[in-house]
């Protein structure tokens, strides 16, 4: 039970599978080194909230960002705005207190008692006086809060004091308070009056006078000091929770609660089950790989109900080394990267707050996952933009990560020495070129059928070659590989194939001699048919006996293996929940390289399509797939998300593609990635692929202004001799214009150092415009 509920369809042979190693299940895993080094316990990963999202969105936390997308004023404009309206609140204040308008008092007289009112409209007694003081009092508060949303005076304070952090935000609320304190005790507001000279003082001892003045003060100082103390406390507005204009729909699936007590275990009848799985949590001995496998397994369990004892007993053995990978390892040797695994995301980096990006998407971290990963991604950028330590390797960690959780297989290709993470977090190393590597490279993918083994090594051999039909290459091929399978049994070596290539003759007459041995009469015309078309002007023999020279060289002699001597890997392994490394001889054997890397393309395209089993999620990872595209596997690239499978293809340029394979390679991509630091060239391409989008425009024009009146054109005049320019009035015109996403002087020129410009596509077809995202690279 320990791998049925890790992976599903045991199809592929034996041979194609590392034998399993490591430590044993029980004990648990060595903690890795994170990025960053610190993070949430299992529990609270558990409840983290993780709202249904747009794709790219990285979903742990995720709170939608509050406001609208309006461009926020500037700081000279918001300050402007603060001390005009306040000059206007003071203006305004002075004119009423001072009864320079008239009849302001009239609401105040019509709802009180006339004989509380002379006849010229002063107060009789104390009655009228404290209604007139607290008339006068919700006036100026009432002016107050007009003009304070008319300047905008929270947003000023907001932007303008407390974004400097607590200490100006503590400051500034502390010069409110003291500014306020002082309108009161200086009786500029009618407060302290208000309430402390309609007192009965006389009938009071003077001790009881003491006390009433500490409780006046007392009084009329606390509002104001608990709101300058709130305002002073008060987030800022991008940190409080607000509902937005289109609130997040709730995660389907399981609660949090469920998820931490094991809910689902539980009330299938496991509840032994469920507590073991719960005390391992509680007591830290479980991860977020030992949860996310476990979960697996489970799930596997619920599609097939006979695993249900075989899961009881592997939890109650191993506790949360229950179902673990056939390597035996229960988390990677460490992590350079950010990743959820709960929800199968990578967090790849931050959108920038940046005019280019929508506002909903500023500030918000971008992701990964397989839903996006299903539709492949190409990324070009120069050398040194970062695509391996910032792209590559957080995408293939955390599809190793996955694979230990029995949700993904992964294949890293790249050239030898490239930081694509450690030999340990692998279960399969092929060095190709390298004589003490454990694993070989299955030269024919896996393949048994002849016909099959020839198309996929045609397309890698002369699958580049614009001279050669591929077609006519894999009919050449499968008139040899046929023949020599049906009299040996196996595949032909590298130096043999070689050789039949060439038509030597002793090669051809011992294949000749054991056909007819064995009496194969069909495959005998297979071989005659070869030997007629040899020489020939179209005949691919010679072109094909080209590309396997390179292969044929001292530097590889005893890989390619076909007699079952070494360790072949295959990419018939797909199927089972692997992490693989093919390191590639780039330094001394370019031309092979670039041949090999093609090879696989074809052979994982024919692979994922061919898997029984697609609930592993499938993925192949360049780190360099520089002539390496052919239009058969852009093709190709193109069915794998049907297939649960993907790709991802970093290039250096779009030139290290063949010109007609451009534009098809930028459709049969949903991902698209542009690094800085690309030329006009590329970038001219991305933005055709990206397309345009309507949107609003100001223009501004500026018009002299020609006086008729003579003090008109003396102030004019005046005005001119001290500024040095002349009058102007200003014409807006606003207007809806379709224009590029990005540009391609933009792409070249206006994206920083370690960002990139990413757009997405999911396999079910929804689609993130194309962002401006600062990447978080790697430790």
């Amino acid at each position: 039970m320990d791998t049925d509920g890790t992976h599903n369809g045991q199809r592929v042979r034996a041979d194609h599978v590392p034998r399993p190693a490591g430590p044993p299940p029980g004990s648990a895993p060595p903690r890795p080194a994170y990025a960053p080094s610190t993070g949430p316990s299992l529990e609270q990963w558990l409840r983290a909230p993780r709202p249904e999202a747009e794709p790219g969105f990285w979903r742990f936390g995720h709170r939608p960002r509050a406001g609208g997308g309006d461009q926020p004023a500037t700081a000279g404009a918001l300050l402007s705005g603060v001390v005009i309206s306040f000059l206007a609140c003071v203006l305004a204040w002075s004119l009423l207190t001072n009864n320079y308008i008239p009849y302001t008092d009239l609401p105040l007289k019509l709802l009180t008692p006339r004989d509380w009112w002379q006849l010229g409209g002063a107060p009789v007694d104390g009655r009228g006086t404290a209604a007139l003081q607290a008339y006068m009092l919700l006036v100026t508060c009432l002016l107050v809060l007009w003009f304070s949303r008319l300047g905008s005076w929270d947003l000023a304070f907001q932007r303008l004091v407390a974004v400097r952090g607590p200490r100006a935000r503590a400051a500034g609320a502390a010069a409110g308070a003291m500014f306020v304190m002082m309108l009161i005790w200086t009786r500029t507001l009618t407060v302290l009056g208000l309430v402390s000279d309609h007192l009965p003082y006389e009938s009071m001892s003077e001790g009881t006078i003491k006390v009433m003045a500490v409780l006046v003060y007392v009084v009329v100082s606390a509002p104001v000091v608990v709101f300058f103390v709130r305002l002073g406390r008060r987030p800022a507005p991008e940190d409080r929770p607000k509902p937005g204009p289109t609130p997040p729909v709730p995660t389907a699936g399981p609660s949090p609660e469920d998820l931490v007590q094991w809910a689902e275990v539980r009330r299938a009848g496991l509840v032994e089950v469920a507590d073991r799985l719960g005390g391992e949590a509680g007591a830290g001995r479980m991860s977020d790989v030992d949860y996310t496998r476990i979960r697996r397994a489970w799930e596997t369990v619920r599609a097939d109900p006979s695993r249900t004892r075989a899961f009881a007993d592997a939890v109650r053995d191993h506790g949360a080394g229950a179902c673990v990978h056939p390597s035996g390892a229960r988390d990677l040797p460490v992590r350079a990267a950010r990743h959820d695994l709960l929800a199968r995301q990578l967090l790849l980096g931050t959108v920038e707050d940046s005019e280019r990006n929508p506002y909903a998407r500023r500030g918000s971290g971008l992701a990964l996952d397989p839903a996006v990963l299903g539709t492949s991604l190409l990324a070009i950028g120069p050398s040194g933009a970062g695509k391996t330590t910032r792209l590559v390797r957080p995408v293939v960690e955390s599809l190793a990560l996955q694979a230990l959780a029995g949700q993904a297989a992964v294949v890293a290709v790249g050239s030898a020495g490239a930081q694509l993470g450690p030999d340990e977090a692998y279960d399969v190393v092929v060095r190709i070129g390298v004589p003490d590597s454990v694993y070989d490279l299955d030269l024919y993918g896996g393949a048994g059928d002849p016909d099959e083994a020839a198309i996929l090594l045609a397309e890698g051999f002369v699958g580049d070659m614009p001279g050669v039909d591929v077609r006519r290459a894999a009919t050449a091929l499968a008139q040899l590989l046929g023949p020599f399978r049906a009299a040996y049994g196996r595949f032909p070596s590298v130096p043999e194939l070689r050789e039949l290539l060439d038509h030597m003759p002793g090669a051809i007459a011992s294949l000749r001699g054991a056909l007819e041995a064995a009496g194969q009469e069909s495959m005998l015309r297979e071989l005659d048919a070869r030997t007629r078309q040899h020489g020939t002007p179209a005949d691919p023999g010679p072109a094909l006996a080209d590309r396997v020279a390179l292969l044929d060289r001292p530097a590889f002699a005893g890989f390619f293996d076909t007699t079952g001597a070494g360790r072949p890997f295959s990419l018939r392994a797909l199927e089972h929940p692997l992490r693989v490394r093919v390191d590639l001889p780039e330094r001394g054997h370019a031309d092979a390289s670039r041949m090999l890397a093609r090879l696989l393309l074809a052979q994982f395209n024919a692979a994922a399509a061919a898997r029984t089993d697609r609930s592993l999620f499938a993925f192949l990872a360049f780190d360099d797939a520089s002539h390496t595209l052919t239009a058969e596997t852009v093709r190709g690239v193109q069915r794998l998300r049907s297939a649960n499978a993907g790709v991802l293809l970093t290039l250096r340029t779009l030139d290290d593609v063949p010109e007609a394979l451009r534009t098809p390679l930028l459709g049969a991509v949903g991902c698209r990635m542009a690094f800085s630091g690309i030329t006009t060239w590329d970038g001219k391409r991305f933005a055709e692929t990206w397309g345009t989008e309507w949107v609003e425009t100001r223009d501004v024009t500026h018009r002299t202004v020609f006086a008729d009146q003579p003090l008109t054109r003396a102030i004019h005049a005046f005005r001119k001799l001290v500024t040095g320019k002349a009058v102007t009035t200003d014409a807006v015109t606003v207007r809806q214009v379709e224009r590029e996403r990005w540009s391609a002087s933009e792409l070249a020129h206006a994206v920083p150092p370690g960002c990139a410009v990413l757009s997405l596509t999911s396999v079910r077809g929804e689609r993130a415009a194309p962002l401006l995202v600062r990447l978080a690279g790697t430790s």
